[in-house]
């Protein structure tokens, strides 16, 4: 049996998967370290993580999963990669890394991003950009270049995490168009470099890797890739893209209308469209999709988060006297739609991008202390994180996204009926759920050089539909509650 190998470089953790290539079916998937990875906080706002410490837990799966599944390094035929979105990975000649990553979470180029974006204008930056040059890798890099001048000079190339892990496999320093794209150095109008904000940065173009196709033999498996992660020598790097293209493609979203979502700590809606428009460029990210072709096909992904998803389900869960999720569901199954008036605006967890970066809070309101109970307080929540996400949809909306399905991970929210319900009934779609991961769906991108994206979904379809939520007939109830949510939430936002 031969396999391709996904990996999945997140901030916590590195998973790795193994997939069969023949039926698209997962073999197993391991997590390194066990505890979550550690992050670098010299200051407030800073978050940084060494490149290496990845690699070395690259290498720590791979070999645990060889071992755990008796799979030869023979067998492996290629490799997909995911990786956090974002960072910023900066290495000298001999290819070691100047310094730790500054990651997706760090916010100290903020006020960069948000200065170049007035300078250059917000028009330009909008039609060309796509985006504000906002805290993404570019302006990650002009921070160094202003705070570590003895770091800057010695910069060889930048590269994203996805790109630092592939260059340790083969000694190839390249990256995607999907890649630059999401640190903002590409220019969707001229398809090409966006020379202009380099040269508002004074950045030096020759940093820039070369770019090669997001699938397609990108670079191979060298001899000290073999000895470091026991991978053959020859082995294809076929795929890489950040996590959240990457979730899309794990989820078969690849088409204008098609969107992926998922329900963690935070939310994320993702939806797939094939014009520029890109007039929420300072509440919806657009980049290039991991099928956006040069001069070809413009499939742009709009990337809308929002901060206060399951953080603020997880909180009642610590403060409320239950013992489970599943009690909670139950309890909030007792209450009918609209929590008799009870209303949860769930921002609790910092600033909020879609809401032009206002900070208000997590709110309970009309709560009757003779009447209400724990049950209204947890139906309140899904349905308050619920509307959240229709009201992001909503913005999405206006800016030209029409959604004709919604495919989603099987993960905390998706698993409550209440909300999943309250979603596919305010947006009139269906709500397709999927067993599936970011690094199986890397190692199932890896056959996708081979250009059979109908095997590709097939595979999806069969080894992962949990279920599908359809919209009730019955919307008024819905309407009724998500209006009353929206204008206390409006009330905030005008205050």
């Amino acid at each position: 049996m031969n396999y391709y190998l996904g990996i999945d470089i997140g901030s916590s953790s590195i998973k790795a998967a193994l997939v069969e290539i023949k039926s698209g079916k997962s073999l197993g998937v391991v997590q390194e370290p066990k505890e979550e990875m550690g992050m670098f906080a010299q200051k407030n706002g800073w978050a940084e993580q060494k490149p290496n410490d990845w690699w070395k837990h690259i290498c720590n799966a791979i070999k645990s999963l060889k071992k755990q599944y008796n799979v030869s390094r023979t067998q492996i035929k290629g490799i997909g990669i995911s990786y956090q979105m974002h960072g910023l990975v900066l290495v000298d000649k001999e290819g070691n890394p100047l310094r730790k990553s500054i990651i997706w979470c760090d916010s100290r180029a903020v006020a960069i991003g948000n200065s170049a974006f007035s300078e250059i204008g917000e028009d330009k930056c909008s039609e060309e950009l796509l985006n504000s040059p906002a805290n993404f890798t570019a302006s990650k890099l002009k921070w160094v270049q202003e705070n570590e001048p003895e770091v800057y000079n010695k910069i060889y190339k930048f590269m994203l995490p996805g790109d630092y892990i592939a260059y340790k496999f083969s000694n190839k320093i390249n990256t995607t168009i999907s890649g630059l794209s999401e640190g903002i150095f590409w220019n969707f109008k001229d398809d090409n470099i966006a020379d202009f904000l380099l040269d508002h940065y004074g950045i030096d173009p020759s940093l820039v890797p070369d770019i090669v196709d997001t699938f397609g033999i990108q670079s191979t498996v060298d001899k000290k890739g073999e000895e470091e992660s026991t991978l053959a020598e020859g082995t294809p790097i076929y795929y890489r893209a950040g996590d959240q293209p990457n979730n899309a493609l794990s989820l078969n979203v690849f088409n204008p209308g098609e969107v992926a979502a998922t329900g963690g700590t935070s939310g994320v809606v993702y939806a797939v469209t094939d014009s520029l428009s890109a007039k929420e460029s300072s509440r919806v990210n657009n980049f290039a999709h991991v099928n956006y072709t040069k001069g070809d096909a413009v499939r742009i992904g709009k990337l809308l988060c929002i901060n206060g998803a399951g953080i603020q389900y997880r909180w009642l869960l610590n403060n409320l006297a239950v013992a489970s999720y599943e009690e909670m569901n139950n309890l909030a199954s007792e209450v009918s739609v609209g929590s008799d008036g009870v209303c949860l605006i769930p921002f609790g967890n910092g600033a909020e991008r879609m809401l032009n970066n206002k900070e208000i809070g997590t709110r309970i309101v009309n709560m009757n202390l003779n009447n209400h109970h724990k049950g209204h307080m947890c139906r309140a929540a899904l349905e308050g994180i619920a509307f959240s996400f229709v009201y992001g949809m909503e913005i999405m909306k206006s800016d030209g996204i029409k959604p004709s399905v919604i495919r989603a991970g099987n993960d905390n929210l998706f698993r409550s009926e209440i909300f999943a319900n309250t979603v596919a009934t305010l947006i009139e779609q269906e709500i397709e759920i999927y067993n599936t991961t970011g690094a199986i769906g890397a190692a199932r991108a890896a056959d996708l050089h081979k250009g059979d994206y109908e095997s590709f979904g097939k595979a999806i379809m069969d080894n992962d539909h949990v279920m599908t939520f359809m919209p009730f007939k019955d919307k008024e109830p819905y309407i009724k509650a998500y209006n009353n949510w929206k204008k206390e939430l409006e009330l905030i936002l005008n205050k």
